[in-house]
C-alpha cells in the first residue's frame, strides 16, 4: 500500500521516545586536493559527495578545492566538465549519485571554490604549483593551512605521489611554541592498498617514511554506508542481542556481496585484480569484522580499530581448500543478455581472472571458535544483494516430538546493508488451528519506513570524517597488512593453476562448486540470492 511507509513513520514518531538527533559538528577549515581531477572516481563519487555536503551546509564554508591532473584545461573548463557530469546523474538509475535536479545554489558555493592545477604528477614542477595553489587558497579561502590529499590515481602512483609531497615539504605540520599544530596535512588512499601481503607491507613502510599514521586515511567507500556503520549500534545499542552472540547460540555467519554488474569498462583493472583481491581483504573483511569484533572500551577511533584489528589477527591463512574461484559466462542479467568476462572490452580470451569468489574463514578466539564464516562475492549474479546472515543454532526437537519437524528452519537474523536496508529475524511459531503445526515467519524492519532517504554516494560520511580528522572507519596498517596475510596463500595458488572457467552463467547465483563449502556439516546451505529462493526470509 502506498501509504505504508508514512504510516510507520507516524507510527514511529509518537511511540518511540528519543533525543533529538545531534548536528555535525563544523569542520575545519581547509583545501581539499585531488589528485586524478578528470578520473572516473573523482566525477563519479568524490565531487558527488562534496555537493552533498554543500547541499546539506555541512562541508567548510572556508574550503577549497583543487584539482590536478594531465589533462589540458583550466579551472572553467574543469568546472563545467563536471558540472555537465554531475547533471547527466540526474534521474539516471544506474548511477549511484540519485537525485531529481540539481540545486544550483549548492553547486555554486562548491564551484566557487574549485580550482585546477595541469600536470604530470610524476615530475616535481607541479608539486611547486600545488604548493603555490596552496597558498592562494589560504589568502582567498581562508583555510588556514589545513590541506587534504585525495590520492583517486591508479595504485601504482601512490608511494610516488606521497614521496613528491614529502619532497615539497606538502605533508609537514608545523607547530607552535606550545607543540600544537598551526595547521593538518592528511592523505586519503583510495584502494586497492596494495596487492598482496609483500607488497602492502612495502606501500606502508614507504608512505610511514613521510607520513605519520594520524595523517593517513586509507579510505574504503563500503564503509560510509549508514547501514554498515549501524552493525556497532545494532549489537552494542541493545542488550537484547550481545548476550547470544557468541558460539554457543550462533551456527555459522553468512556474508554476500552480490553484483548484477559485470566488469563494464573496468576490463584492464579487473585483469590484474581479480574479485579476491578487489573485494575481500577491505570490504568483506570491513563486515566480517564489525559482526565479530568485541565491544570496545569505548567508541574512539584507536578502541574500536584495535577491537577490529583483534578479529583479523585471530584470522588464520585461507587454505586452497577453502576457496571457491568463478568466472561469468554468458546468460542473461535482469532479462537482458550478458556476454562472457572473457568477451568483455580489454579482457584477454583465455583470462584466469575470477570474478566471483567463496570462503571458508575461521576466528580462533573464545567467542568464535567453531563457527565457520562464509563469504562471498561475484559480479553478474542474479541479483544485486549485499548482507550479513547470522544463522542460529536450532532449537531441540524433543518438544516437538509429534509435529513434523523435518522442515523446521534455524532462526535467521539478517542485516540488510543495500539496496533493500534494513533488519529482518526469522523465526517459529504454530499456525492457527487445533493441530500443532510451526511455520517460519520474519519481522521486518525497513529503513526507508522511518526514516527519509538522504541522496548520498557513501563518501560524504568519510570526506567529513578526514576534515574532522576521526580514523574510525579508515583501515590501520595493521589491519591492511591482516587483511592480504589471510588470503595470500590462495592468491599464491590461484596464480599458477589455472581454472576450468567460465563456471557461471550471468545471471545466477554462482557457481556449484561454491555449494560444497557449507556441506561439511549439518547440511549447511548458503541462503538464495534469486528473490524466488525458498528459504530467503
Amino acid at each position: 500500500m502506498s501509504l505504508k511507509a508514512p504510516i510507520r513513520r507516524h507510527q514511529a514518531a509518537q511511540l518511540i521516545q528519543c533525543p533529538p538527533a545531534r548536528q555535525p559538528e563544523p569542520a575545519d577549515p581547509c583545501a581539499m586536493v585531488i589528485f586524478g581531477a578528470y578520473g572516473d572516481l573523482t566525477k563519479r563519487l568524490v565531487v558527488p559527495a562534496l555537493y552533498n555536503l554543500s547541499r546539506t551546509r555541512v562541508l567548510p564554508e572556508k574550503f577549497a578545492l583543487i584539482g590536478v591532473g594531465r589533462n589540458p584545461g583550466t579551472s572553467e573548463s574543469w568546472r563545467d566538465h563536471l558540472y555537465d557530469t554531475i547533471k547527466s546523474y540526474v534521474r539516471n538509475p544506474v548511477t549511484e549519485f540519485e537525485v531529481d535536479a540539481i540545486d544550483d545554489a549548492a553547486w555554486k558555493r562548491l564551484a566557487d571554490k574549485m580550482s585546477y592545477v595541469q600536470g604530470d604528477l610524476t615530475k616535481p614542477e607541479v608539486y611547486q604549483t600545488l604548493g603555490s595553489a596552496l597558498a592562494d587558497a589560504e589568502k582567498v579561502h581562508g583555510t588556514e593551512g589545513n590541506a587534504i590529499f585525495y590520492l583517486a590515481v591508479a595504485d601504482r602512483l601512490f608511494g610516488t605521489v606521497i614521496d613528491y609531497l614529502g619532497d615539497a615539504k606538502l605533508t609537514q605540520q608545523t607547530e607552535d611554541k606550545n607543540g600544537k599544530k598551526k595547521f593538518w596535512r592528511r592523505v586519503v588512499i583510495e584502494k586497492p592498498f596494495g596487492h598482496s601481503l609483500d607488497s602492502a607491507r612495502k606501500l606502508n613502510a614507504q608512505i610511514l617514511r613521510t607520513l605519520n599514521e594520524d595523517q593517513i586515511f586509507r579510505i574504503d567507500h563500503f564503509l560510509g554506508k549508514d547501514t554498515v556503520q549501524s552493525i556497532m549500534a545494532f549489537r552494542f545499542g541493545n542488550g537484547l542481542f550481545e548476550p547470544i552472540w557468541n558460539r554457543d547460540r550462533i551456527d555459522h555467519v553468512q556474508i554476500t556481496a552480490a553484483e548484477t554488474v559485470g566488469v563494464e569498462q573496468r576490463g584492464s583493472f579487473y585483469e590484474v585484480t581479480g574479485a579476491l583481491r578487489d573485494m575481500v581483504p577491505n570490504h568483506v573483511f570491513s563486515l566480517l569484522s564489525m559482526v565479530a569484533m568485541e565491544p570496545p572500551t569505548g567508541f574512539d577511533a584507536q578502541a574500536i580499530r584495535t577491537k577490529k584489528a583483534d578479529v583479523l589477527a585471530a584470522m588464520a591463512p585461507v587454505s586452497v581448500a577453502c576457496a571457491v574461484r568463478g568466472q561469468y559466462g554468458a546468460g542473461k542479467v535482469k532479462g537482458k543478455k550478458a556476454v562472457a568476462y572473457r568477451q568483455e572490452p580489454n579482457v584477454a580470451p583465455d583470462s584466469n581472472v575470477e570474478t566471483y569468489i567463496a570462503m571458508k574463514l575461521e576466528i580462533d578466539n573464545w567467542r568464535w571458535a567453531g563457527v565457520p564464516f562464509y563469504v562471498r562475492t561475484g559480479k553478474h549474479m542474479s541479483r544485486r544483494d549485499t548482507e550479513i546472515a547470522i544463522c542460529f543454532k536450532q532449537a531441540p526437537y524433543t518438544a516437538f516430538q509429534y509435529t513434523p519437524v523435518e522442515c523446521l528452519r534455524p532462526n535467521w537474523l539478517v542485516l540488510r546493508i543495500a539496496p533493500d536496508e534494513g533488519i529482518s529475524l526469522q523465526f517459529e511459531v504454530k499456525r492457527p488451528g487445533p493441530v500443532v503445526n510451526l511455520a517460519a515467519v520474519k519481522m521486518d524492519f525497513h529503513y526507508s519506513d522511518w526514516f527519509a532517504k538522504e541522496p548520498n554516494v557513501g563518501y560524504e560520511t568519510l570526506l567529513y570524517d578526514v576534515m574532522i580528522g576521526d580514523p574510525t572507519l579508515f583501515m590501520r596498517a595493521d589491519m591492511v597488512e591482516h587483511g592480504w596475510r589471510i588470503v595470500q596463500p590462495v592468491l599464491d595458488a590461484w596464480a599458477v593453476e589455472k581454472a576450468d572457467f567460465p563456471n557461471y552463467e550471468s545471471g545466477s547465483d554462482g557457481p556449484a562448486a561454491a555449494d560444497d563449502l557449507l556441506h561439511d556439516v549439518g547440511g549447511r546451505v548458503w541462503r538464495p540470492i534469486s528473490p524466488t529462493g525458498c528459504n530467503k526470509p
